[in-house]
């Protein structure tokens, strides 16, 4: 029976001109094979361990040799210490991580961890630490102050990107005016698979860069053989499958964070009638000044009984209260469900909800799917969504919630008959149809009620087979159909009469003949996009209707003034592209360094189940940034199907060959195989590494 019993880590040699790792350590007895990393040519690393402390040593050392600066970067950052080692452009930042105790409930988080999982995470720190120390040549030098890294940088690099950013999307982004985390899932039972076999669409809509940059990897050890991928600088799978079941996230609309508006009055806040002191504390952050040397900027913490205060505005404060941040074991959560092998084993991970957010859909073996509004919702006083939507009265006691809903509240589909679930960012109501779940038997502040275009366009391909092959899975993946088009399009190319100016009339010619699709070739794409730009809000004459999901919204409220805003479009596409007809790809681009390659697919917002986001470039085109990274479609067949595509390849180093390597596949809507047998790795390898220990000596 192999050894429990704790290592302390030793260092890892490298021997010159060969891939072999010799590591020295006081380990007690411990099964001493070798762990391998094997890399394919889409620089993906197959990581083959002989127990969990290697296995998430080795993948500390895979992610260091494909992301070591951004990791370092985001570690960095996420101490709230930026600002000391790159200067006073960080400090805004190292004050909001502070304010929210980023950095202190690391190492309380670090503390509260399970003896055997904080040794993994150990053994994941370790990894990434070893790496840096045999290759200095491959980080960058403004980085190197942030090593050596400590297990409580990957806590607070969590609480950054999950509660953070994710659960606290009204701060993040919605306040930065940046597009909103998003993603598709799909789950199909047998009944509904051309294969007899259930399925599953994995496909997180995130940015392409930063916080949000995903690692693909396979483990197997002889507990676990999992295949999928991970947020960079995470030691765990959060997105994959095993050879039993697998599973998915989208982001889910559910509010766990509010902002509290407190009236400042003695010194205090009033609190229940009367006044409350707040908490208090004085921090000093370095800053690093040009010259190289450290100033210090002080920083007034004050909290009250509904969290930290992130504003003050005259006699007005402003707190922020967020769910999960009791909650530190969620990386344990999914290393359980990673394990896992039936739909039981899996909920019992699942119901500890110690992930704050994201919807959950998935599908195993046995022919079991599911779905779940997942994470940490709060249980409040009353009312709808909206009455919690922006700023809540931090006054009254009744408006400070304390608990958050159990697993058993929170709205769940298990193996329904019509054979689907899917979520695409859309409330939990629609999971599948017909409905299951009835709005009113849950708390009317839980979801918002509503079903936007790309949710619209994702039910309806679902709806229209019934029997989905793993080939006609790919091609809805892949589908650049503009909902908001069949929702508009016919009334807005009808109201351009013979009174119309020429150029109106020019352009709802184009648009007549537009195939509706953003496909690289597509021509009236761009005029329509510029379009909907022109045309603003309140389009619709009908908006959105509960009873008729998927044929609202729809009608023009102002016809005049969406034929004047076409002409307005038409003009501005002329000026900017040269023709009205210009195809979709030529505006709108995939640029990762040297690369520069047409698109297909585009907003979200436009109903396109295939999500792109662009920024505008200095020649005057679109560059995609955000939207479809981590795409797998999997076939729960024996041997498991897989096929997968990281949209802008797995290594963000700046010398790395596979920095943008999949962009022509993105382009060309190809997916890769997935390979998890040795055989299948050995014929596709790039190169290998053998990572071990020395015995005990």
């Amino acid at each position: 029976m192999r050894s429990r019993s704790r290592c302390v880590p030793g260092r890892w040699i490298l021997l010159p001109g060969m891939a072999l790792v010799l590591g020295v350590g006081a380990c007690g007895p411990r099964n001493q094979g070798p762990t391998e990393i094997l890399w394919d040519r889409w620089g993906v690393p197959h990581i083959h361990a002989a127990d969990a402390e290697e296995l998430f040593r080795a993948f500390g050392w895979a992610q260091m040799r494909n992301h070591a600066n951004l990791i370092l970067r985001l570690y960095g950052e996420a101490r709230g210490r930026a600002a000391e080692y790159w200067g006073e452009s960080h400090l805004v930042s190292d004050r909001y991580l502070r304010t929210m105790g980023v950095p202190e409930r690391s190492r309380q988080w670090y503390l509260a961890q399970r003896p055997r999982f904080k040794g993994y995470l150990d053994q994941f720190v370790e990894g990434m630490n070893a790496y840096a120390r045999l290759h200095p040549e491959s980080i960058d030098p403004e980085l190197e102050a942030v090593l050596p890294l400590d297990p409580t940088d990957v806590l607070g690099h969590l609480q950054r990107v999950i509660h953070l950013s994710f659960v606290g999307r009204e701060v993040t982004f919605g306040r930065a005016g940046q597009p909103v985390p998003g993603s598709n899932g799909w789950a199909i039972a047998p009944s509904r698979s051309a294969g007899g076999n259930a399925m599953l669409l994995v496909n997180p809509h995130l940015p392409w860069s930063g916080l949000f940059t995903w690692f693909e990897a396979q483990w197997k050890t002889p507990e676990v053989d999992a295949y999928g991928a991970t947020l960079v600088g995470m030691p765990i799978l959060g997105l994959g499958f095993n050879d039993h079941l697998g599973w998915t996230h989208t982001t889910n609309p559910m509010d766990g964070i509010d902002l509290f508006e407190l009236t400042l009055v003695e010194g205090g806040y009033r609190w229940d009638g009367g006044v409350r002191a707040f908490e208090t504390e004085t921090q000093s952050i370095r800053v690093r000044q040009p010259d190289g040397t450290i100033s210090r900027n002080s920083l007034a913490v004050r909290r009250s009984v509904h969290g930290p205060v992130l504003e003050v505005k005259g006699d007005k404060a402003f707190a922020v209260r967020l769910v999960g941040l009791d909650q530190p074991h969620m990386f344990e959560q999914y290393w359980d469900m990673i394990r896992a092998r039936s739909l039981r084993e899996f909920e019992s991970a699942l119901r500890r909800l110690q992930i704050p957010i994201f919807n959950l859909i998935y599908a195993d073996r046995e022919g079991h799917i599911l779905y779940l509004f997942g994470g940490r919702t709060p249980v409040r006083s009353g009312g709808g969504w909206q009455d919690w939507q922006g700023v809540v009265p931090g006054d009254r006691p009744d408006m400070l919630w304390t608990r958050t809903h159990p697993y058993e509240e929170l709205p769940r589909v298990v193996d329904p008959s019509n054979g689907w679930v899917q979520n695409a960012n859309d409330p939990p109501w629609t999971s599948t149809l017909p409905r299951l779940l009835n709005p009113v038997d849950f708390p009317a502040y839980l979801a918002p009620r509503r079903l936007r275009f790309r949710a619209q366009r994702s039910l309806r391909m679902l709806k229209q087979d019934p029997k989905i092959s793993f080939q006609s899975l790919s091609r809805y993946k892949h589908s650049t159909r503009m909902e908001m088009a069949d929702h508009i399009l016919d009334e807005l190319t009808a109201a351009v009469g013979p009174r119309s100016s020429e150029l109106a009339r020019q352009a709802a010619r184009v648009l007549k003949g537009w195939d509706r699709q953003a496909e690289a070739e597509s021509r009236g794409a761009v005029l329509f996009a510029e379009w909907v730009r022109n045309a603003g809000t309140g389009i619709f004459a009908t908006p959105w209707q509960e009873r008729e999901p998927l044929t609202t919204p729809r009608g023009l409220a102002q016809p005049a003034a969406a034929v004047a805003a076409l002409e307005r479009a038409a003009r501005n596409t002329i000026e900017g592209f040269g023709a009205l007809d210009v195809p979709w790809g030529e505006v709108y681009r995939l640029r990762i360094g040297e690369r520069d390659l047409p698109a297909s697919g585009g907003p979200s917002r436009m109903g396109i189940f295939r999500s792109l986001e662009f920024a505008p470039e200095k020649d005057g085109r679109f560059r995609a940034l955000f939207g479809d990274s981590f795409v797998a479609l999997v076939e729960f067949s024996q041997p498991v199907r897989a096929k997968a595509l990281l949209s802008y390849g797995n290594a963000s180093q700046p010398d790395s060959r596979h920095r943008g390597d999949q962009l022509a596949l993105f382009a060309r809507k190809q997916l890769r195989p997935v390979w998890r047998t040795r055989q299948e790795i050995e014929a596709n390898l790039e190169s290998r590494e053998v990572l071990s220990r020395r015995p005990h000596q």
